[in-house]
């Protein structure tokens, strides 16, 4: 007889047996009475506008400025596709710790929540979101994750313990955010109107002027330049092409140097063009940003300030000076009511 055999024919192996298949029975039987989902999450206060924290969890290049793995194994390399912000951005990365996996955002309301896929169609496949309130120019974020394990008995054994180490890890993301947010400029641009537009040059007609950076000598300044330039204008059978414009140049705390400017045609070539006062130039043609600001010219301040954070928040750089078009007419046009567009040229975003 095989010794197999003999060894099953064993009373005391059989035992031993019928007790190791018992308990498995009875493990299988306890794991599918636990909850099949696991979730935690996460919270941090953040002294910086809800619209400054959103721009940095709502794109994975911001993510992965503060995100905790990127201490964890920085050798790792990340691969962005999809969209370039919300719905639709996809990262991709492999590292020697963290492995392989991909993210992308399914679900994005502006100032308020992400949601996020973890390896879409998968069989690890979970979810991540972030939650923001906010408070009197501070932020409240929860960043939550969940897994459904599904038949899987095993991940529901370990779901609460896996649940622990996602928790301190979001813990630690959650303050590298916090410190970054915190070092960027603080103005909230969550109501500003932004468009990202292509600009075409246009040909200006334009006079470098110097001015107290204070409104009313700014104003002065500018009322003596453009009516020099008008008088250009004038004498060289040119026509106005659009509203006047202020193109900044530098800013030293005690003088602002800029461009007054009138958009121009009718450029020939008997056209003075490098005049000793007034100048034929072009404006900046590419991608730039344009924010519409409606109300007195003394809270454009304000407004350049909230284009500093929006560029800040969402990792965009200038690429040139910035100018101011005065579109409505303050001789005709309540003060309340004056449209002046700010542009800001930036790097192809």
């Amino acid at each position: 007889m095989p010794k197999e055999r003999l060894l099953w024919n064993n009373p005391a192996v059989q035992k031993i047996l019928y007790g190791v298949i018992a308990a498995v029975v009875v493990l299988i039987a306890i794991g599918f009475t636990l909850p099949r989902t696991h979730s935690i999450e996460v919270s941090t206060e953040i002294d910086a506008h809800p619209a400054t924290v959103f721009a940095l969890v709502n794109d994975f290049r911001r993510f992965t400025l503060w995100a905790p793995w990127s201490d964890t194994d920085p050798g790792a390399r990340f691969i962005y596709s999809g969209n370039r912000r919300g719905v639709g951005s996809t990262v991709t990365w492999d590292g020697a710790a963290l492995g392989t996996g991909v993210q992308t955002i399914a679900e994005s309301r502006p100032h308020e929540y992400v949601g996020i896929i973890m390896n879409p169609g998968e069989p690890g496949e979970a979810k991540s979101w972030f939650r923001l309130t906010g408070g009197a120019g501070s932020t409240t974020i929860y960043w939550g994750f969940e897994a459904d394990y599904g038949l899987n008995f095993v991940g529901r054994y370990f779901g609460p313990m896996l649940g622990g180490v996602v928790a301190r890890d979001y813990e630690a993301g959650l303050a590298n955010l916090r410190d970054l947010a915190e070092s960027l400029p603080s103005a909230d641009f969550g109501n500003t109107e932004i468009e990202h537009l292509r600009l075409e040059p246009q040909q200006i007609a334009l006079l470098r002027t110097r001015s107290r950076p204070e409104p009313a000598a700014m104003s002065e300044a500018m009322g003596e330049a453009f009516f020099d330039i008008l008088s250009f204008i004038d004498r060289h059978g040119l026509e106005e092409a659009g509203a006047p414009l202020s193109i900044t140049r530098t800013f030293s705390g005690s003088e602002l140097l800029f461009d007054a400017a009138i958009p121009v045609r009718g450029v020939t070539d008997a056209t003075p063009l490098d005049g000793p006062t007034v100048k034929i130039g072009q404006t900046y043609g590419g991608a730039a940003i344009r924010v519409t600001h409606v109300g007195s010219y003394r809270n454009l301040s304000e407004t350049h300030r909230k284009i500093a954070a929006y560029l800040a928040a969402l990792g965009i750089e200038r690429n040139g000076a910035a100018w101011e078009s005065y579109v409505g007419d303050p001789g005709r046009v309540p003060e309340r009511e004056l449209l002046t567009y700010v542009f800001y040229p930036v790097q192809s975003d």
